[in-house]
């Protein structure tokens, strides 16, 4: 072997040692990319379980599994039932942004329980009004029970404290009776029966936030060294979203507040640092005695924003003495001890051998008679949306009178977009009677902000279009295909902040129709993006279908 291949392998190899060891002895965050905000996490046995917001999606309330808070599982949803959904908890033609907040997941003698809130606006007067719930599962994976509302109990965002002593707390948000600013809030507490999910007993007002007090919400009790911890979000879910903590010696108060608030935030980083408006925070302890806080974050990849929105993010905690000259010495939470930020590359929280990569890549070729977990839709889906029986091994979406628009329950499906980088294609069977009738991918952020690539029968033929939604319609590139044999493949690949449209009819190679910029549907509100099969007859009735052969959808993480 000649000396400088020898040198080369003597050099390179142990490189390439030297990275893998580094690949299995980190993580990168966020640890459930994709928008899945406001993460409640809890631990029983060897396992840990998540819960995040879902708002107007359908099924409600992700739960998550790992063994390892790196690699996650989804295993259910708390809400997946019509029934749970359509009366008092309204699911079908809640608005945007509506739905379902905040989850809290705790676990207690052999059962899961979740509180959150269910926020709706009558679509007539405008007003809108939210409604605390809980529901219990044995297994976090379901079924879950209808929905409870807890009655008298004001706000967002409740929590379920389960003290030593056997009592349960409700700890919830409102406004207070004597306002000092606009948007102040106040943090209370009151005890709730388990067996009716009642409140019952005294009322106490515990915190009105560590700074400006604007939006004090998000609330979490823990209990250490026998003293009471009282952490909360505050500062709006934007860049200045924060975390606060409070201590006291007991439940009801009174509280104080750290003098070091907020314990975490970006707030002090630049506006373009790689993830900001972090915030939103809840606690879990390990075995070992160490804690860790998840929390949710944005990506700043294009424009200070990314489609995939608000996501859950991982960070140590370590708990210390203030250092105070009067000599005390309360104990409280550090986050993230060593650079006060959330980073994106992290040691492995435990033994490499437990955490396997990630799985970032998703395919359904929609061989099960169940959709998948993984897939969701706007709202409680209508009769007849879609069947993997009338042709198995295809996913078979009918059309539908509705479009994407305010309110409506429209003919889609979707996963949830988990990096701005990406690949989505899809192979499609279509041969509509009706014009008008029209089928292809859709990426959803909300009701007025999507772009649809779609193949749409008129009466000169078949056209694939591209269409922007933000506020009005916009075609962005209509063409006529003029040997389309009733098989087309989609392929949508976000790269370079550009998005490019391409497509295939039967035999053919790819043909790109058109390139855009990749922000066409950046994060606004409170979810992220959705990418899936959509169909629509566009105000037609008509029996028309189109038949999906599989859906392969590839993420490409940014360095």
């Amino acid at each position: 072997m000649p000396k400088r291949a020898l040198f080369l392998v003597v050099f390179i190899l142990p490189l390439c040692l030297q990275i893998t060891l580094l690949s299995a002895q980190s993580f990168t965050n966020p640890i459930l990319p994709g928008g899945y905000p406001d993460p409640s996490v809890c631990k029983v046995g060897d396992f840990f379980y998540m819960a995040n917001s879902s708002f107007e999606y359908f099924p409600g309330i992700p739960i998550h599994k790992s063994k390892d808070l790196v690699n996650w599982t989804l295993i259910g949803h708390g809400l997946d039932r019509e029934s749970q959904c359509n009366a008092t908890i309204n699911l079908v033609d809640v608005q945007s942004n509506g739905g379902i907040y905040a989850p809290n997941l705790r676990f207690q003698e052999g059962t899961f329980y979740i509180i959150t809130t269910a926020i709706y606006q009558d679509a007539k007067t405008k007003k809108s009004g939210g409604k605390n719930f809980i529901i219990t599962a044995s297994d976090a994976a379901g079924p879950w029970s209808d929905p409870v509302v807890v009655r008298g109990a004001p706000g967002i965002d409740p929590d379920l404290f389960f003290d030593e002593d056997g009592r349960v707390w409700y700890v919830g948000n409102h406004k207070p009776k004597d306002p000092e600013f606009t948007d102040q809030k106040e943090i209370w507490l009151q005890e709730i029966n388990l067996k009716t999910f009642q409140l019952m007993g005294e009322r106490y007002s515990l915190w009105r936030g560590a700074c400006d007090g604007v939006w004090t919400e998000g609330p979490h009790i823990y209990k250490k060294n026998g003293a009471y911890y009282l952490m909360i979000a505050e500062g709006g879910t934007s860049f200045n979203h924060a975390v606060m903590v409070a201590k006291s010696d007991r439940i009801t108060g009174p509280y104080i507040s750290n003098m070091r608030n907020p314990i975490f935030s970006s707030r002090q980083l630049s506006y373009d640092n790689w993830v900001h408006s972090t915030g939103h925070g809840d606690l879990i302890e390990l075995e070992d005695g160490r804690w860790y806080m998840t929390l949710l974050g944005v990506r700043g990849d294009l424009n200070r924003k990314s489609n995939m929105g608000r996501e859950t993010f991982i960070v140590p905690v370590v708990w210390e003495r203030e250092v105070r000259g009067n000599g005390e010495r309360n104990l409280w939470p550090v986050v993230a001890p060593k650079t006060g930020r959330i980073e994106r590359h992290n040691p492995i929280i435990f033994d490499a051998i437990k955490a396997p990569s990630k799985k970032l890549n998703f395919t359904d070729d929609f061989q099960s008679p169940e959709l998948g977990l993984a897939w969701t839709f706007r709202r409680v889906p209508m009769p007849n949306t879609l069947t993997l029986k009338d042709r198995p091994g295809y996913l078979r979406l009918y059309t539908h009178s509705n479009t994407i628009s305010n309110r409506k329950r429209s003919h889609f499906t979707g996963i949830k977009q988990t990096e701005s980088d990406f690949e989505f294609i899809t192979k499609i069977h279509f041969n509509p009677k009706d014009d008008n009738s029209e089928a292809g991918i859709a990426v959803i952020q909300k009701d007025n902000n999507f772009v649809s690539f779609t193949l749409r029968k008129d009466k000169a033929g078949m056209r694939i279009e591209v269409v922007h939604k933000n506020k009005k319609k916009n075609t962005l590139k209509s063409h006529k295909i003029k040997s389309y044999k009733g098989v087309i493949k989609l392929k949508l690949v976000s790269s370079n902040d550009q998005y490019i449209f391409s497509y295939a009819t039967k035999g053919k190679a790819y043909k790109t129709l058109i390139t855009t910029a990749a922000d066409l549907v950046l994060f606004s509100g409170f979810t992220g993006a959705h990418i899936g099969p959509y169909a629509t007859s566009n105000g037609q009735n008509n029996l028309d279908y189109a038949d999906f052969d599989w859906v392969k959808y590839v993420p490409r993480p940014r360095k």
